[in-house]
């Protein structure tokens, strides 16, 4: 999704915050693409925060850690896995949580009620070779070194200092995807409080993208964003259903952006055609 959101930035460098950050894809291809001159990240989740502080200022030391791990697993993966597990879930250690997000089922990541990570391990394969790790490790921290920094806790905190300058760029956890408090994700967000955060951002004339709702084939998943924010919405591929795929079934994903008044006034109204699914082909003359 990240080619499909930079062309929405405005044309100047920004200071870019990513205030649900995970993977931190958005900030990574941004940086890549010489768009930002400052990245703040941010997560609830503060073991994975941790680990990005850890990729940007000591590469060199997890690359061997998880060099260690990955080397003592060898002959005995599943218990070794559930040691590791155990271990991360008593210390937090965000070299732990590397090793189990290359290990973890499908890397999916799955935490139970009490915020422990509970995911199984992928027995049929090892996770991935330290040599690969190592070269995607450096290559985060050059993009991210001395540009970035990085925060953990909740997300209205960490944009507090943002100012009509700035891009947010806000992921937040899937809504209407399973029953109940959403075990993918560290922390919850309850709609009604995220509405009344836009509204705030909006009065701060704050420019932000959110990826939120979407939709496979004809099914919904999540509630819209309410038009009284007065936010430009577009649908944009996702590309086919994996799960979908795994059901023997063709089915399309669709996922919303939508775009603040203060950014669409900073990229132009005529770049954004606003409820309107946008192609590839569209976005690349943005």
């Amino acid at each position: 999704m990240a080619q499909k959101i930079l062309p929405l930035f405005p044309k100047e460098k920004v200071r870019l915050f990513e205030p649900f950050a995970g993977s931190a894809a958005v900030s990574i291809a941004a940086a890549a693409n010489g768009m930002v001159n400052q990245i703040v990240l941010n997560d609830a989740n503060e073991p994975l925060m941790r680990l990005w502080s850890r990729i940007i200022n000591n590469p060199n030391d997890l690359i061997a850690t998880y060099k260690r791990l990955w080397n003592d697993q060898s002959g005995d993966e599943r218990q070794y896995y559930d040691h590791i597990r155990g271990e991360f879930n008593k210390s937090h250690d965000p070299d732990y949580l590397l090793y189990l997000l290359a290990r973890c089922v499908k890397a999916s990541v799955r935490y139970n009620a009490n915020g422990e990570f509970n995911q199984s391990p992928d027995n049929r394969r090892r996770g991935a070779k330290p040599e690969t790790v190592a070269k995607h490790i450096l290559g985060a921290s050059r993009l991210f070194h001395g540009i970035t920094v990085v925060r953990y806790g909740d997300f209205q905190k960490a944009i507090i200092n943002a100012n009509s300058t700035d891009v947010i760029y806000m992921d937040p956890p899937y809504q209407g995807v399973c029953g109940g408090r959403d075990n993918r994700y560290f922390e919850g967000l309850p709609f009604d409080g995220f509405v009344e955060a836009l509204e705030d951002m909006n009065r701060r004339r704050l420019s932000f993208i959110v990826s939120y709702d979407g939709r496979a084939g004809d099914k919904m998943y999540g509630n819209t964003l309410p038009s009284s924010l007065n936010l430009n919405h577009i649908e944009v591929s996702a590309g086919v259903s994996s799960q979908a795929t795994l059901l023997g079934r063709n089915v399309e994903t669709v996922e919303s952006l939508y775009i603040s008044p203060a950014l669409v006034k900073r990229i132009g109204e005529p770049r954004i055609m606003k409820s309107q699914p946008v192609t590839q082909a569209e976005l690349s003359l943005f």
